[in-house]
């Protein structure tokens, strides 16, 4: 038993570092190609932070668990919306501001994440729900970036270090092998204390696979790049509701305990709407809100325990 926590540990540990060294990696990358901070935090960095989850995720559907992915997924949005949010403000001491350009999609962003909690409603998602799901996720992104300048994306394809391809690969395969023993060994963990995947998921392993956006989000505040931390996390919670869970479902449609939408998925949907409402007064996030992002958090941790126990 211990053995396998030890294990589990570690595993989990290769993940965090892998993502944290690749989302820095890839920051630095796009702003040698001269991206703006909105694309950066939104596509590079985004894309980055949501690998640990992904990988959990993907590496437990096709060894047959794809509840323990769904867990640590809405466990990993809730987390984000709220501690790390609620975090990074605290942190920095200051209110943080948020741009009209996030304000104005806040309906986009409370109407997308509706979508695989209404899918889910029925205990299961099919292989055209997961398919649904990752064309959704691509149009959010086509929305939401069309006014993004074409020469940003012209500079992607036209300038691209060598160096920085070979070393965002090597952590991309070690970020892989530690999210197959993550995945491996949280399935053995659950399975010797007799509880559910989804809950290893959605508490242990969704706490360590969103320390690279934390850690990200902290340094771009700190340097007064409010944006930059705003578009990592709502790329990543987007990302991760609709493109991950289809991912899962479209490789291997499956089935579980309804109760993960109606107390987690719900409240990530109220998570986000509770999010948008606080950012649009005042067109920032004050220390006081960050507070009550905690107390959200809190509440949603004691439903699901008592429900689980």
């Amino acid at each position: 038993m211990l053995n396998l926590i030890l294990l589990f540990g570690f595993s989990l540990f290769v993940v965090v570092k892998s993502a944290e060294f690749a989302t820095r990696r890839s920051s630095e990358l796009a702003r040698a190609l001269h991206l703006s901070t909105y694309t950066i935090g939104f596509i590079v960095v985004a894309a980055i932070s949501v690998l640990p989850e992904a990988a959990v995720a993907i590496s437990s559907a096709l060894q047959g668990t794809p509840s323990l992915g769904l867990g640590t997924v809405f466990g990993a949005n809730l987390i984000d919306l709220t501690i790390v949010f609620a975090l990074i403000t605290l942190v920095s001491r200051r209110t943080l501001k948020v741009e009209s350009k996030i304000l104005k999609n806040a309906f986009l962003y409370v109407g997308t994440i509706a979508f695989p909690i209404i899918f889910g409603l029925n205990g299961n998602y099919t292989r055209v729900e997961g398919i649904a799901l990752v064309v959704l996720g691509v149009l959010f992104y086509f929305v939401v970036l069309r006014g993004v300048r074409h020469r940003d994306l012209e500079d992607v394809a036209k300038r691209f270090p060598f160096k920085s391809l070979i070393l965002l690969s090597v952590t991309m395969v070690a970020l892989l092998i530690g999210s197959h023993f993550t995945a491996y060994f949280g399935i053995a963990l659950a399975d010797i204390v007799g509880i559910s995947p989804i809950f290893i998921g959605m508490f242990f392993i969704s706490a360590g696979t969103v320390l690279p956006e934390l850690f990200f989000s902290l340094r771009a505040v700190r340097h007064n790049h409010d944006n930059l931390a705003l578009g990592n996390l709502l790329g990543t919670v987007i990302t991760n509701a609709t493109i991950i869970v289809g991912v899962i479902a479209a490789i291997n449609p499956f089935s579980f305990n309804p109760r993960i939408i109606y107390i987690s998925g719900v409240f990530m949907f109220l998570a986000t709407a509770l999010l948008f409402y606080l950012m649009k007064s005042g067109r920032a996030l004050t220390r006081r809100e960050a507070v009550i992002l905690l107390i959200f958090y809190a509440a949603f941790v004691s439903a699901e325990l008592s429900v689980a126990f």
